[in-house]
């Protein structure tokens, strides 16, 4: 792996605990050799993974666009800052950049950019391993959601599958470098369309 992008929110949240730790996976990134991908903007625990990637001397790519430039304030002193002009480009160009993705605690677009993931993984689009790193138990519920999801067979069992959770950085990495992707079975055929 020499990139992966990471998904977080770009506001702090309550607990100290999601800056620490969005520090500490742009931390762990660089000390192991893994290029940064993130939405290029300096404020929450978007710019806590950007500062723990560049205090351990990482490549951080950020990707931001133009609209919220003025109010995800750009990061300086990043190896590159790409603007784009919507947030699909911005998804786009995360995952041509990156050889996998992490989610990390995050709002709505967090959510949005993981279920985008996972989809086009599950659709062929793409064979790198999306992640959760689930912080202090924040995806509890949308793990125990998703699971209900396949009890419900609205989501196939083998689809939630690849999705690598983890609790501890390290761990995750070693997951995601051990990756192998599923042969998904097509479950939409010419007789179902």
């Amino acid at each position: 792996m020499k990139r992966l992008s990471v998904f977080c929110a770009s506001s702090e949240g309550n607990d100290p605990i999601y800056m620490e730790k969005a520090f500490a996976v742009g931390a762990a990134l660089a000390k192991n050799n893994i290029g940064l991908v993130y939405g290029g903007a300096s404020v929450g625990c978007m710019g806590a993974v950007a500062k723990g990637a560049l205090s351990e001397g990482g490549e951080v790519i950020g990707v931001l666009p133009q609209f919220l430039n003025k109010r995800e304030i750009a990061a300086f002193g990043l190896t590159e800052l790409i603007m784009v002009d919507s947030m699909h480009e911005r998804k786009l160009k995360m995952n041509q950049l990156s050889d996998g993705n992490i989610t990390i605690p995050g709002g709505f677009g967090t959510f949005e950019e993981l279920f985008e993931m996972a989809t086009w993984g599950q659709l062929g689009l793409h064979t790198n391993p999306t992640a959760i790193l689930n912080v202090n138990g924040y995806y509890d519920h949308l793990i125990a959601q998703m699971q209900h999801m396949t009890n419900e067979g609205l989501l196939k069992q083998e689809h939630l599958n690849t999705l690598v959770i983890e609790t501890d950085i390290e761990i995750l990495l070693q997951k995601m470098r051990g990756y192998t992707p599923p042969k998904l079975e097509r479950w939409l055929t010419e007789k179902t369309t």
